[in-house]
Formats: structure tokens, C-alpha cells, sequence
């Protein structure tokens, strides 16, 4: 019975605490009923990796129904990972466990990928942090890809409980200095034995042929050009001189927190070495005021029209300064407005749209919905899951975002206007605005080299702050906002929508996703190219150490065997055919829907608000004809949206043209592989997208092989195609959470909280109800 009592987490009598070490063997409460093998499961470490404390004798919670039950094994915690070593690993080694990650196991959980550390004392749940006093019984580690790890220690040392508790909360909570990242670690330690993908063909952004050849693509080079004033950084040293100069003022200024000052002004090294700014430009320009007020250039259209991004230029008190500052950007405004030849409209990110508190505030709402520590806690849940889902507004903050990239898009696309996005530093909604215009505007965005190139071009080159924004250093919880991941959860939102577009799957954005928080790639590590090449020891040429050369997150060899990369790729992506001499005369490079849009002047919106008519007569008097303007052009820009929008979609669709998201309410989604992979309450066996996916996927088998017969009989050898994902045909049985939750063993009778459903009846009602529910376990 006393073993029993502790495998039993939930209800019940309070178990006392034991006051020794343990009358019960492990084999004795281990869930398989095996007999637990002698042989010690051996802890594989990357190089540099480093062992810094652990614990034997801890049993890792599996979700099964009300009750909890365990798999002994060990819990260690080393510099790059906290990792949970079962007896019963190979057991899990089996033909339907394909989708592995080579770099972080099942049982592994990155230190940066750590949300919250709880600790459970005398069935009580209280969030860990610091010193502390006792320790817990239990510890519940929520992660930042939504996974959740309970471990239980009432059988472990209470040396090794201090000594792994400790460790945990230190290494993951505690802030860091950059150069004690793993990440140094490990690029110092494989110096000699990164291998780069050859078949990576990513455009990095980092030379000065990359960016020529992005003009060059998008036949921009004919009114913009690429330039180097920034080559070395000079700009950003330039910057670093300058505040050094101002060290004194700031802490004068802010002697409560000077760092949170200094932090501000250290994010305008996000300037990348090489960038395209318009011909008319003088590049002395862009030293003026550090790379703030120029207008960066981030991608053209067909038509003509350019997509461009401007920093706010700093704040200042001095009426000199400010009429300076004023002079400079009307001629920066000249040189890029040249009606009727050039128009220019400006979309203010920072006073106009969303805030970052608001996506912070949105997403820790969103993600408790999906952090489950137990069964009965889902149910619990899910009679108000769409209440909880509406209040958390983050499904209304992705629509936002999908409408103004389509406002923007109208714009270019329609009324061949350039657009200038504005924001204090151009580096978060910026990136994400932008990327999201070209991802429905270019199709070459939507192949998964156009896809990396676009990240590296727009957030890696761009200057998005990685490093704060994920909180990969743990010094400052407030700077945390999931910006790309709400890009990403935007891009799924298409890729859902539209599968046959996009060369990659709903998989590569959720392992993309993922490697976020894996510490050995460069690409999410750092807040600037500056940043990122200064502490690898790539700008000084006298120094006599060798660079460190980091692998990019693009490697996916690293991470996935090409077995398994092939649910990385579309099967369904329809290809832009090839056009021979004859066809390709007469075509013009543009979209096939532009024809079709409606140019005629919008009409007048019918929607008026309360009392409109009577106070438009007033606004005009009172205010003037400049304010009355700007009302009546929010009326023709919501009717020239609404008229763009609607057209589009009231026709076929091409795949290799515009691609517009349908953004009515029902059609912004969860994003269920990534949200609710873990949990096995959510899946349905042999059920939900893959099933389809699979059907389709036999299709195409068979139309493959009648083509190869017909090529047969033509004595012709037919190019080799894509194979199909052999991990989707080989599997007996599929779950709709595929890949990441295959065949997990669960009961899908749910515990009913009995305070919800009174209406159904007492208990005893719902006791007799129990043989209505199916058990999908044996269909």
C-alpha cells in the first residue's frame, strides 16, 4: 500500500513525508511491472557539454487518466540541458519513433527552453525561484515549447534532492552573461568539426553580392542600390563612441536603472554591415544620426512599388536639436516622395497597431491552456476552453497582424504605392509586417530557401533583438515578447489555408519553432549582426585566435536524418511550371489577379458611427481640413481593403501569384500541432489532418506510377521525384498530432468535473452514463 501511496499524485489521503530514504524498491513501483534492468542508461553529451549535478532514484510522472504513474530512472542537469535518463529507454527505441531530434531526446529539456520551475509541498503547488529553505516532494518543470515534466523525489537522496533542485533553478532562472552562453561552449569545443550542409543554399545577408542579387530579383536595382557605409561596423562604432560620451548624462538621468537606458540606446547596432537604402541617398547620410530616419529598403514589386522600414530618430528635449532633426527627415521625405512618379505611404507601427505589452499579455494567457499537468486538469478546462481562448485574444491578435499585411499589400498591389514602415527601432513589428507582405506578394518566399533567406534577410540581418526578446539571458522578464513566434503562428494561418503554396509543412514550422531555444545554432542568439560578430571574434583583423564559425539553425541535418527531413517538405507544393521560348514572349512578370482588381475610386462608407453625420460639419470647422482629410481617408482605406479583399478572394486561386488569408472570424485557428502535441487528451487516433494527408499521398503514389509506366513505354528516363514521407506510409496507425505524438497510451473517458455539469444529472447519472463513451483506444 505504501508503494502505491506514492505513485498516487492526485487524491486521496495526504501521504506523510517519509523519514527515511525508502522501505520500497523502485521495481516495486514501476509502472511496466518489469523487472528494472541493472544496466545504467548511459548520458550522451555534445562536445563541450558538462555535467554539473544529478539525482538517482526520481520517478518521471506519466499522464494517465486520474492516477499518475511512474518510469524510474535519473534526473540530471548539465550546462546545455536538463535530461531525464529511464531504465526503460529502450523500450521507447522502437521502428515508430522515426521523428527524432539527434541533438535533444524526448526526456531532454534545454536550460533557455525552461518557462516556470514549480514545487509541490504537501500537495500545495508554489512557484520555485532563488534559495530556497525546503525543499519539494515533487517538481513540475513547464517548458517554453508547451511540454510539461513532473518528477517525483520522495525516493531520492535528500542530498541529491538539494543538490539537483538547486542546480535546476541556478542554471535556469539565473541571469547570465552572454559569453557564458552554451552556445560558446560548444562552437569552441566542435571548432574542427562543423560540417556545412552543402545542400543549404539559404541567402545569409551577410556580403554585399547577397543583397545585389536580392535587387537584382526583384528588379529593384533600378531605383535602389546596396551599400557598405556600415562595412565593419563603422556606424555602430561610431555609435559605441558616442556613448561613451553620454555614460556620465545617462546615469545622471536614470540613476535608479541606468542599464534599462543604456539597453535603449545599445539596440542601434541592429544596422547590418551591408544594406539597400534609394539611389538618391547620399550615404553620409546614414551616419547623421546612427542609421535612424533612412529609409532601408526591404523588397520591391512587379509594379514598381518598394517596401521600406524606418527607425524613429531619437528623442530630444533641445528645440535646436529637434529643428535639426526636422530638416533631415523632410528631405529624407523629398528624396523618397516624388508624386506623381514616387508616392509614399507611411503606416506608424508604433502609435497605430498593436503594442509589445499587448502581444506579451496575450500570449501568458494563451500558452496556460496548454501547459496540463494532469488528465482531470484538461477536463477541468475544457467545458470553458472557448471562453479561456477568446479572453486570451491572441487568435484576434494574429488576425490584426494578417489584416495589416493585406492593407499594406493593397496598397503595393493596387494602387502601386510605396509603403514606409515606421517604428522606434525597426526591429520587431517591422520584421514581422514586412515579412508577412512578402510572403503573400512573392511566391519565391514561400519555398523554404525563400523562407530562410526571408529570415535572415528581414529578422536576422534586420536587428530583431533574439537574445531579449526570447530572454535567452534571463535579465529582464519584461523585454520577453514572442514576436516570431507570432510571425510563425501568422504563417501557419497560410499554410493552413493554402497547402499546395508552400514548399514547406506545418512540421518544419514547429520544429523551426523549437530550435529557438537550442542553444548550439547562432541564428536566435543574438539582438544584432554587430552583436553577433563582435563576440565571435570576426571584426578584428590583428587578432591572432581563429573566429569561431557557429552553425545556423538552416543545418537541419544537425538535428533530423534525412529520413526524417522528408516531413519537412510538401509533397502537395504545386511547382511553377517551366515555360519554354515561345511562351515566355508577351508574358509580363505579374501577378494574374492584378487585371481583374478594381482602380475606381472607393465609394463612401455606409457604415457611419453615432451621430457622425452631425459632428463631420463640426470636426471640419472646429479642426481644420487637414483632420477632416485624415478621417475621410481612414473611411476610403477601410472600403479600398473590404473591395481589394473581397475581389481576390471571389476567384481561383493561383498558388504562384498574390496569396491573401481568409481572416473572418471561424478561419483564424489554433495552430494544434504545436499547442497541443503533448497533450494526449487532444489527439485523434487515425484522425485529423494526416489521415487526409495520407490518402492524398497514396494518390499520388499511384499517379507516379502509371507516369513511370507510360515513360517506360516511351524508353524515356523520367527525372526522380520527390519521394513521399515514408514515416506517414510505414506507420499502422496515425494520430492527428503527427509526428510529435505517435500512438501515446491514454484512456480518452475523461473525469468529468461534476461542478460544471449539474444540469446532466447527479453523480450516480453520470456513473450510469459511463458506457457512452467510446474508447477510441479500440478502434
Amino acid at each position: 500500500m505504501l508503494g502505491k501511496g506514492v505513485v498516487g499524485g492526485g487524491g486521496g489521503t495526504k501521504a506523510p513525508k517519509p523519514s527515511f530514504v525508502s522501505y520500497v524498491r523502485p521495481e516495486e513501483i514501476h509502472t511496466n511491472e518489469k523487472e528494472v534492468t541493472e544496466k545504467e542508461v548511459t548520458l550522451h553529451l555534445l562536445p563541450g557539454e558538462q555535467l554539473l549535478c544529478e539525482a538517482s532514484t526520481v520517478l518521471k510522472y506519466v499522464q494517465e487518466d486520474s492516477c499518475q504513474h511512474g518510469v524510474y530512472g535519473r534526473l540530471v542537469c548539465t550546462d546545455f540541458k536538463i535530461a531525464f535518463l529511464g531504465d526503460d529507454e529502450s523500450a521507447l527505441d522502437n521502428d515508430e519513433t522515426q521523428f527524432k531530434n539527434k541533438v535533444i531526446g524526448e526526456n531532454d529539456i534545454t536550460l533557455h527552453c525552461v518557462d516556470q520551475i514549480y514545487g509541490v509541498f504537501d500537495e500545495k503547488k508554489k512557484t520555485l525561484f532563488g534559495q530556497l529553505k525546503k525543499y519539494p516532494e515533487k517538481l513540475i518543470i513547464h517548458c517554453k515549447d508547451l511540454r510539461v515534466f513532473q518528477f517525483c523525489l520522495r525516493y531520492t537522496k535528500e542530498e541529491e534532492v538539494k543538490r539537483i533542485v538547486s542546480g535546476i533553478i541556478h542554471h535556469t532562472q539565473a541571469p547570465k552573461l552572454l559569453k557564458r552562453l552554451f552556445l560558446f561552449s560548444y562552437a569552441t569545443a566542435a571548432q574542427n568539426n562543423t560540417v556545412t550542409d552543402p545542400k543549404n543554399h539559404t541567402v545569409m545577408f551577410d556580403t554585399l553580392k547577397d543583397w545585389c542579387w536580392e535587387l537584382e530579383r526583384t528588379k529593384g536595382n533600378m531605383k535602389y542600390k546596396a551599400v557598405s557605409v556600415n562595412e565593419g561596423y563603422k556606424v555602430c562604432e561610431s555609435v559605441t563612441r558616442w556613448l561613451a560620451s553620454k555614460r556620465s548624462s545617462i546615469n545622471r538621468r536614470q540613476k535608479e536603472k541606468p542599464h534599462l537606458y543604456l539597453e535603449g540606446d545599445l539596440r542601434q547596432f541592429g544596422l547590418p554591415a551591408y544594406f539597400v537604402v534609394p539611389t538618391p541617398l547620399p550615404e553620409e547620410n546614414v551616419q547623421r544620426f546612427q542609421g535612424h530616419g533612412i529609409p532601408i529598403w526591404c523588397w520591391s514589386c512587379h509594379n514598381g512599388s518598394a517596401l521600406l522600414k524606418m527607425s524613429a530618430l531619437p528623442k530630444e528635449q533641445d528645440d535646436g536639436i529637434l529643428q535639426i532633426q526636422k530638416s533631415f527627415l523632410d528631405g529624407i521625405y523629398k528624396t523618397i516622395h516624388r508624386p506623381p512618379y514616387e508616392i509614399v505611404k507611411t503606416e506608424d507601427l508604433s502609435s497605430n497597431f498593436l503594442s509589445l505589452q499587448e502581444i506579451q499579455t496575450a500570449y501568458s494567457k494563451f500558452k496556460q491552456l496548454f501547459l496540463i499537468d494532469n488528465s482531470t486538469e484538461f477536463w477541468d478546462t475544457d467545458i470553458k476552453w472557448f471562453s479561456l481562448l477568446e479572453s486570451s485574444s491572441w487568435l484576434d491578435i494574429i488576425r490584426r497582424c494578417l489584416k495589416k499585411a493585406i492593407e499594406i499589400t493593397e496598397c503595393m498591389e493596387a494602387q502601386n504605392m510605396n509603403v514606409l514602415l515606421l517604428e522606434e527601432n525597426a526591429s520587431d513589428l517591422c520584421c514581422l509586417i514586412s515579412s508577412l507582405v512578402q510572403l503573400m506578394m512573392d511566391p519565391h518566399c514561400r519555398t523554404r530557401i525563400g523562407f530562410q533567406s526571408l529570415i535572415q534577410k528581414e529578422w536576422v540581418m534586420g536587428g530583431h533583438c533574439f537574445l531579449d526578446r526570447c530572454n535567452h539571458l534571463r535579465q529582464n522578464d519584461k523585454e520577453e515578447v514572442p514576436v516570431f513566434l507570432l510571425f510563425l503562428d501568422c504563417v501557419w494561418q497560410l499554410v493552413h489555408q493554402h497547402p499546395p503554396a508552400f514548399e514547406f509543412t506545418e512540421t518544419y514550422l514547429t520544429v523551426l519553432s523549437d530550435s529557438l531555444y537550442i542553444p548550439i545554432f547562432s541564428t536566435f542568439f543574438f539582438n544584432s549582426p554587430h552583436q553577433k560578430d563582435t563576440n565571435m571574434g570576426r571584426e578584428g583583423q590583428d587578432t591572432q585566435s581563429k573566429p569561431l564559425n557557429l552553425l545556423t539553425v538552416w543545418d537541419w541535418s544537425v538535428q533530423f536524418e534525412p529520413k526524417a527531413q522528408t516531413l519537412l517538405k510538401n509533397p502537395l507544393y504545386v511547382e511553377k511550371p517551366k515555360l519554354d521560348k515561345g511562351q515566355r514572349k508577351g508574358m509580363r512578370f505579374k501577378h494574374q489577379r492584378q487585371l481583374s482588381l478594381p482602380l475606381t475610386q472607393s465609394k463612401s462608407s455606409p457604415k457611419r458611427g453615432f451621430f457622425r453625420e452631425e459632428t463631420d460639419h463640426l470636426i471640419k470647422n472646429l479642426l481644420g481640413k487637414r483632420i477632416s482629410k485624415l478621417i475621410n481617408s481612414s473611411d476610403e482605406l477601410q472600403d479600398n481593403f473590404r473591395e481589394f479583399y473581397d475581389s481576390w478572394h471571389s476567384k481561383s486561386t493561383d498558388y504562384h501569384g498574390l496569396l491573401l488569408p481568409h481572416i473572418e472570424g471561424p478561419e483564424i485557428k489554433v495552430w494544434a500541432q504545436r499547442y497541443l502535441r503533448w497533450i494526449p487528451e487532444a489527439q485523434i487516433l487515425g484522425g485529423g489532418q494526416v489521415a487526409t494527408l495520407s490518402k492524398l499521398l497514396e494518390m499520388m503514389e499511384e499517379v507516379q506510377s502509371l507516369q513511370e509506366k507510360i515513360d517506360e513505354r516511351h524508353h524515356s528516363q523520367q527525372a526522380p521525384q520527390a519521394e513521399a514521407p515514408c514515416l506517414l506510409r510505414n506507420s499502422a496507425r496515425l494520430s492527428s498530432l503527427f509526428p510529435f505524438a505517435l500512438l501515446q497510451r491514454h484512456s480518452s473517458k475523461p473525469v468529468l468535473p461534476t461542478s460544471g455539469w449539474k444540469a446532466l444529472g447527479d453523480e450516480d447519472d453520470l456513473a450510469k452514463r459511463e458506457d457512452e463513451f467510446v474508447d477510441l483506444g479500440d478502434v
